[in-house]
């Protein structure tokens, strides 16, 4: 973060000091949690369901914070937002915000984000959604720009109205780039994240059915999507095989560039080719020529997030060749992301378990069966998709036909609430079926692995988060917590 005082920050979020006169200089990191804070830093006192930021104030201050950013007096020098009566918040990032405090620290954090943003001319905010593979592009994109100067990037999916801002106030002077991921749970939402860092380059990557429940429609959530688009102020990278997200083009009134496999990308992907471990290799074609690329990432959805961050690095001033040798030579930077791992005995865990939507947990399924082999059995072990609405029931059961249909030897769904899963499998499997199991728990997962896998078997572990499904990729690595 660049230096402010505690003065420049209350009149950046329109708030009052208490017990200082606003002398102190931030010049260090904007933490949350204060087993981070160091010298310098700055303290964000959220209140959550089952601890109060607030109350750590002190502890904050002590390990070095010089302020805090605090919705009451505390016993600190802090900065007292003001309440806000409509904050562009989320239930799930505030759980247990009762009397509006944690709305109003998030909005005194938003507003202290724009502030650093405003005064770093040389600046480029380039940002990221989609109902899936935003991180993934993410991780991409920063690996493209990285050799044209230092990049600033959230780790893992910092994505909401904390994450958001606290990733911003990670950039300096020296930043040249700063690549954001933006997540929605309803209207508005993505609007109000591009305002605490306006985007010079939007990427829409597609237009899924993840947080169904909460939209309604995917019309809805391409409406939600495409306020990026909107926002962006000089290129709108979208998705020119996603008619929801190439339709966005009609909303922006930043230049578009379209990316895909459709012979209108000006960034296109020709001659995919998939290795035995779902690793593509293919033809990067642009108006300013072309280079092969061949990705470390499994799975064909990655070549998409490929081109995405292919088109921003063209618009930030790499060369095909920089960007296919970027490319290629990119790897995996967030966790739980089919992570790919080979035991001793060669059994292969697939590990993407850190969320799943239907249209993630298909391109996960596919990735699986191209690893199958003639002595590689393929197990599907996999939990329920959250937030998913009236729909749910049939997107599971319908993710249980394609692992049927794509051949996976063995299905094993994790809890009663992913029996649906269980059940389309049978429904379309050509086998007895006993292939296809239900088990109640993460510990019976594991048994029925640790009793039944054999060397050469791949086995995917995908559910959303919430499931904790990573705990079995755990233990099937020796690592289980």
């Amino acid at each position: 973060m660049i230096p402010l005082t505690l003065r420049e920050i209350a009149e950046a979020t329109g708030g009052r000091l208490h017990n200082t006169n606003g002398d102190e200089v931030v010049t260090g990191s904007v933490e949350f949690d204060s087993r981070k804070i160091g010298p310098g830093g700055l303290f964000v006192a959220v209140p959550g369901e089952r601890v109060d930021g607030h109350d750590f104030a002190a502890a904050a201050v002590e390990k070095g914070a010089v302020g805090v950013l605090a919705a009451r007096e505390v016993d600190a020098p802090s900065v007292i937002v003001p309440p806000v009566s409509a904050a562009p918040v989320r239930a799930y990032v505030l759980a247990g915000d009762k009397d509006g405090s944690g709305a109003a620290v998030l909005a005194g954090l938003a507003a202290t984000a724009r502030a650093v943003v405003d005064r770093l001319d040389g600046l480029t905010v380039v940002g990221v959604t989609g109902s899936s593979g935003k991180t993934s592009t993410k991780d991409l994109i920063s690996q493209v720009l990285e050799p044209l100067g230092p990049t600033v990037a959230p780790p893992g999916s910092f994505n909401n109205e904390l994450g958001h801002p606290w990733t911003v106030l990670r950039a300096d002077e020296n930043t040249k780039h700063l690549v954001l991921e933006l997540s929605a749970r309803g209207a508005g939402h993505i609007r109000a994240l591009c305002a605490a860092a306006p985007p010079r380059i939007g990427v829409v990557l597609n237009v899924g059915s993840a947080h169904l429940s909460e939209f309604g429609s995917r019309e809805d959530i391409a409406q939600a999507k495409g306020e990026l688009a909107e926002a962006a102020t000089d290129v709108a990278v979208l998705n020119a095989d996603d008619p929801l997200v190439r339709a966005m083009a009609e909303r922006t009134k930043a230049r578009v560039v379209l990316v895909g496999e459709h012979p209108d990308a000006a960034v296109r992907a020709e001659d995919i080719q998939l290795d035995e471990q779902a690793r593509a290799t293919f033809r990067l074609v642009t108006s300013r020529g072309a280079a092969t690329v061949t990705l470390a990432l499994h799975g064909a959805h990655h070549v998409g997030n490929a081109l995405s961050a292919a088109a921003v690095g063209l618009e930030l001033g790499a060369d095909v060749d920089q960007i296919a040798a970027s490319l290629s030579s990119a790897q995996r930077r967030s966790a739980r992301r089919m992570e790919v791992t080979t035991r001793a005995d060669g059994v292969t865990v697939v590990n993407d378990s850190y969320n799943a939507n239907p249209e993630s947990m298909a391109a996960a399924l596919r990735t699986l069966a191209r690893m199958a082999g003639p002595d590689r059995r393929t197990w599907a072990v996999l939990g329920e998709m959250g937030e998913l609405g009236v729909s749910g029931a049939e997107a599971h059961e319908e993710i249980g036909r394609l692992a049927a249909r794509l051949g996976i030897d063995r299905l094993v769904a994790v809890t009663e609430q992913a029996g649906a899963i269980q059940h389309g499998a049978r429904l379309e499997g050509t086998g007895t079926g006993e292939e296809h199991v239900l088990v109640p728990d993460v510990e019976a997962a594991v048994a029925l692995l640790d009793t039944e896998l054999r060397p050469g078997d791949v086995v995917l572990v995908k559910a959303s988060n919430f499931v904790g499904l990573w705990r079995v990729a755990d233990a099937l690595l020796g690592s289980r917590a």
